[in-house]
Order: C-alpha cells, then sequence, then structure tokens
C-alpha cells in the first residue's frame, strides 16, 4: 500500500483501481474542460494571512449547516454513478460521513436507492433532486425521500439539460458498463472492482429502474432519462417543490448574484454557490470568484455554502474566509471512495480536516466561526467581519 499524504495520492490510486470510464466521468469538465481547470486554480489567486506569537492551543472545527452541528464545514456532495466507483458507494460515503460528524447527500443518480442507503446508515442523510418532465414520479421520488427521513433536499438548478463531456462520449459511459471489447479488456485490469460487483445486486440506477413508469432495463433507462431533463425547469417550478416538502430546502447551483437575490427571495433555508464542478457551461466563472458579491449581496438572508473546485483543507479555509457558511466536496472524497472505498473516504477527509486545522493555526485562529476576510491579504476592498 503506498503511503497516503494528500488526496492527490489518493487519485492516483482510484486511477489504477477504477475502471476508466468511470474514473473519467468524476475526473473531466465539459467541452474543453477550461472551467473544471479553472475552479481548482481560481484558489491559488487568494493568499493567506499569515500571524505568529498568538495562542493556537485549544482549537475548534465545529460548525452548522442549516442548524445541523457538523464537526467541520463540509458536506459530502451528491455525486451520480457513486456506486459505479467503489461496489456499493453510496453506503459506504454515507457510512464514513456519519462517523466523521458530516451531512452525505444523495444524488438522484445514484447506484443505491435512497432506501438501500437508509437501510444502512443511522444518520439523516439529503437528498439531490434533479427534476424531471415526468412530475408523477418526481412526486413519489420527493415522497420516498420524506419517508426515508432525508431532512434536507437539496435542488439542482443548473442542468435542465446535460452538456457534453468529451470523454464520457469516448467511453460509452454507461451503467452497468456495456460489454464491449475496450469495456472487458479495461475491466480485466480491475479485479478488485470486478468482484465488489459481483457481490452487490446494486448495479445500475436503484432511484430509476423500477419506480420510473416503464423504466425496467438498460435500454428503457438510457431512453428514459435522455428524454427526461425538464428543460422548462423555472423558479415558479420551486413552488410546487416546497408544496411537497416541508423540510429544510437548499438550491444548488446558483452562480450569479441576481440569481442568489431570486433564490434567496423564494425563501431556501441555503444556497451552493457552484458551476456543477465544471461539467455543465464550459467558460463559466469559478464560483470561489463570485463568492465575495454573492455573500455580500444575499448573506445575511439566506445560508451560503459553496463547490466546485475544493480539494484540500486550504480550499475550504479560503471559502469560509470569503463568507461561505460551509463548504461541499464532491471529488475529493470519490478519490477516495474509488482507492479504498469507505476507509478512503475516511481517509480523505482526515486529511482535509489536518489540514484545514493547520492552516487555521498559522493564520492564528482557533475557531473556525471567527474565520473572515481578515485572514486573506490583499482584500481591503471588501468589507471586514470583525
Amino acid at each position: 500500500m503506498p503511503i497516503i499524504a494528500s488526496n492527490a495520492d489518493l487519485q492516483a490510486l482510484a486511477r489504477r483501481r477504477v475502471p476508466r470510464m468511470f474514473y473519467d466521468y468524476a475526473d473531466s469538465g465539459s467541452y474543453t474542460e477550461g472551467t473544471y481547470r479553472d475552479n481548482t486554480e481560481a484558489f491559488t489567486k487568494y493568499k493567506l494571512r499569515q500571524r505568529v506569537a498568538v495562542n493556537i492551543e485549544g482549537r475548534s472545527l465545529k460548525s452548522e449547516m442549516i442548524g445541523r452541528d457538523v464537526s467541520m464545514p463540509v458536506a459530502l456532495a451528491p455525486v451520480g454513478m457513486t456506486g459505479m466507483q467503489y461496489p456499493d458507494g453510496e453506503i459506504a460515503a454515507a457510512k464514513a460521513a456519519e462517523e466523521f460528524g458530516l451531512p452525505f447527500t444523495l444524488s438522484t443518480m445514484s447506484v443505491c436507492s435512497i432506501e438501500e442507503v437508509a437501510k444502512h446508515t443511522n444518520a439523516p442523510f439529503w437528498f439531490q433532486l434533479y427534476v424531471m418532465r415526468d412530475r408523477g414520479f418526481i412526486e413519489a421520488l420527493i415522497q420516498r425521500a420524506y419517508d426515508a427521513d432525508c431532512d434536507a433536499l437539496v435542488l439542482t438548478l443548473d442542468l435542465q439539460m446535460l452538456a457534453q463531456r468529451h470523454k464520457d462520449v469516448k467511453n460509452g459511459l454507461s451503467a452497468p458498463p456495456k460489454p464491449t471489447i475496450a469495456n472487458i479488456i479495461n475491466l480485466a485490469t480491475k479485479p478488485r472492482w470486478m468482484m465488489g460487483m459481483a457481490r452487490t445486486k446494486n448495479r445500475s440506477f436503484g432511484n430509476i429502474v423500477g419506480h420510473a413508469p416503464g423504466v425496467d432495463n438498460m435500454t428503457s433507462l438510457s431512453e428514459w432519462t435522455h428524454d427526461q431533463f425538464d428543460q422548462s425547469l423555472d423558479w415558479s417550478s420551486i413552488d410546487w417543490i416546497k408544496s411537497k416538502w416541508d423540510r429544510k430546502l437548499i438550491l444548488k447551483g446558483i452562480n450569479d448574484v441576481e440569481d442568489a437575490k431570486i433564490a434567496a427571495d423564494i425563501g431556501a433555508d441555503a444556497i451552493i454557490v457552484s458551476n456543477h464542478g465544471g461539467r455543465q457551461l464550459d467558460g463559466a466563472a469559478a464560483p470561489i470568484d463570485l463568492l465575495a458579491r454573492i455573500v455580500d449581496a444575499v448573506g445575511d438572508r439566506v445560508e451560503i455554502h459553496m463547490d466546485s473546485g475544493i480539494r484540500t483543507g486550504q480550499d475550504v479555509f479560503k471559502a469560509i474566509a470569503m463568507g461561505a457558511k460551509s463548504t461541499f466536496i464532491g471529488r475529493a472524497y470519490i478519490y477516495g471512495l474509488g482507492a479504498m472505498g469507505q476507509a478512503g473516504v475516511l481517509k480523505s477527509l482526515e486529511l482535509m480536516q489536518a489540514e484545514l486545522d493547520k492552516t487555521m493555526a498559522l493564520c492564528g485562529e482557533t475557531d473556525i466561526k471567527n474565520v473572515g476576510r481578515h485572514n486573506l491579504l490583499d482584500f481591503d476592498q471588501l468589507p471586514t467581519n470583525r
């Protein structure tokens, strides 16, 4: 076993152990992948103020997300086909998040169903919703999340249609993989993954197959998903969703000040400043570059979280310093999952926690709740929170 010193080490191990089409699915963006790259590179522009001779004993990373206590300001973001990165991947990730004291968010496009994840976990998890044209299916899906005691619904707004991701097209992405010669050759080099998948029944989209009308096999699933993402989704649709859901509502995919104002007016409990990890609009701004403006515009009216580009604890620190209440991570824990399953997710979270703690200490802070723009260098043009 190689020494794991960073999430980059987990990524390298995942690349070796996960079938190519599923590794590429997680580690890619749309079109030129310019936004995907910029999401991470943008963090390097923001420099930290190093402080010395400060008593940094007794540090705390504890925070809250929409009223829920968390061990650090991080939640596991929804990632489609997590159960193809590692057998029963959604269950493994949810159990790791529960052990670490963080929220886990299950994707509509998960391999393990809502019910399967609920059966194997004790802490409430969050459910991410894509709005489909079949509103009867969506209403039933919301009810299933409610019955599973999900305590927050994360409504994704930036995927009314799928952007093209060249790697997925070239790989012929599907769950389970189609038995092509190229796939068979690649899968033969992944015996650990193959043995794990042979032991589980969860090999397709568990929230859809057997639940959506007429979807009972791979062919009908492909046809259904191609036609179902609702391009008519607009702000008025959220009123309908709120009428079906009386628990916490988080709106994901806000990457514009005007949209943030509308989301606050609607009465969302939180928004996630996000560009879908660079997987939708190639050429969109990195969320870290827009975060401060959105915080200034609506931070006093709605809780603000951020995702896209966060790979390290230092990235989390910078987002909190900009004014985010908390963050979501996707690829960072997916690499750990693909590398070592539940143990890998825990390892990725441990690495992130340690780096966040050390960064906070070297910036002269002892409580994550006190971190703010005063911890960033050359940010005098923005108001401080101290």
